[in-house]
């Protein structure tokens, strides 16, 4: 949708769908969230508890309310970073990359080097290996959409460096029993963990004003308590 909803056409449109009869044994997708009139159905939200748990590993039910919850508040967070890749100018990822961390998702599944226990794997939550591809193509996009925005603005001073290596990683070096590490040696590591720092701060006060600039609304109750992806 092109323009956004106002509060009386969201509330409207819940009332509509929640009110419509299901056939035995159909469930019917319904509105979950829109986020600037984008629509976020029940199923955009199950697909991508589906995906987050395979891609970490997890069984689908070990999942909890919560957890499913957040999900769906990465789902829109996902579509304001969206809206804002379409503006911007950066490298996507290549097919290689995108490959590449396909791969690495795979290797977690024992028996899925085979091609019959690879689409085992993915059937077990319900993914389509080209939904896999896609999903992981634009999470590499996003990473590099954030990766261009933030990055230039962190700046990381040796004295940070210093602090870091001697208030925090000397001593777990000493309490695992290894040598100490000379500085220059880490001290790109440590830059590196530090701007992560920075930037995963940053980002978190970036989603907080474009969600405070942004029409969003969310109707979570029924799934979040109950919901599971069958």
């Amino acid at each position: 949708m092109n323009r956004k909803l106002s509060t009386l056409a969201w509330t409207v449109v819940l009332l509509v769908i929640s009110a419509l009869p299901a056939p035995a044994g159909e469930v019917i997708d319904r509105i979950v969230a829109t986020v600037n009139g984008h629509i976020i159905m029940q199923s955009d939200w199950e697909d991508a508890v589906r995906y987050e748990a395979f891609t970490a590993g997890r069984d689908l039910n070990q999942v909890t309310a919560e957890e499913r919850k957040a999900a769906l508040d990465r789902l829109i967070d996902q579509e304001l970073l969206h809206e804002q890749m379409r503006a911007s100018d950066f490298p996507h990822a290549t097919d290689q990359e995108v490959g590449k961390r396909v791969q690495e998702i795979r290797q977690q599944y024992p028996g899925a080097e085979t091609p019959q226990g690879w689409q085992a794997a993915l059937a077990r939550y319900g993914l389509a290996e080209n939904e896999l591809t896609s999903r992981v193509g634009l999470q590499l996009d996003l990473m590099r959409l954030v990766d261009a925005r933030l990055r230039p603005t962190v700046q990381i001073d040796s004295k940070s460096i210093e602090s870091y290596y001697n208030q925090e990683l000397l001593p777990q070096v000493r309490q695992s029993g290894a040598k100490d590490v000379p500085l220059a040696e880490v001290t790109p590591k440590i830059k590196e963990l530090l701007t992560q720092k920075k930037m995963n701060q940053l980002l978190t006060a970036w989603l907080q004003s474009l969600r405070a600039g942004s029409e969003i609304h969310s109707d979570t109750a029924e799934s979040a308590a109950g919901g599971r992806p069958q």
